[in-house]
């Protein structure tokens, strides 16, 4: 089954107005608005750089980070029943509705990161996550195996007591 391509710029224009809309009413806190709108820049540094690795990476990287902080912010700050308002019922579902996007986010911008030719796994290098070129030989060009010396040929002589 193929993937559908979604582009970069409708990922980054709902959650945009999504964001926007959770934070209509100052039920949240303003650091779920600048974990969001932070993310959504880089978001659009992905955009202007079209073979950037990097700059999806970080974008994949900052929505993953924000699904754990947008559950945080809503299960702390989420109104209590007797100041909820339409307005805060609206503001606070449009915040819920995002957290509940950004996961096939994550998805079509790991699909992007492939297709700008981003390793399956992350390479962080001390970690030995990645994979060690070095064990693989040329289809091209084989490399012959290394010769060993005929050991049965030689005798060494015992050592003396």
């Amino acid at each position: 089954m193929e993937v559908p391509a979604v582009n970069l710029k409708a990922i980054v224009l709902a959650h945009w107005l999504l964001t926007t809309w959770g934070c209509m009413v100052s039920w949240l806190p303003p650091s779920y608005a600048w974990g969001n709108f932070t993310i959504l820049a880089v978001g659009v540094w992905a955009v202007a750089q079209r073979d950037s690795v990097d700059a999806i990476l970080m974008f994949l990287t900052g929505l993953l980070l924000t699904i754990l902080t947008d559950i945080v912010h809503i299960s702390l700050y989420y109104p209590t029943q007797k100041t909820l308002t339409d307005t805060m019922r609206f503001s606070s579902g449009m915040a819920i509705f995002s957290l509940l996007l950004k996961p096939l986010s994550c998805f079509f911008a790991y699909q992007m990161y492939r297709e700008r030719g981003g390793e399956y796994a992350f390479n962080l290098g001390f970690l030995g996550v990645g994979q060690d070129p070095s064990s693989y030989q040329s289809i091209d060009h084989p490399v012959p195996p290394p010769t060993y010396p005929d050991v049965s040929s030689k005798m060494v002589p015992p050592r003396p007591y």
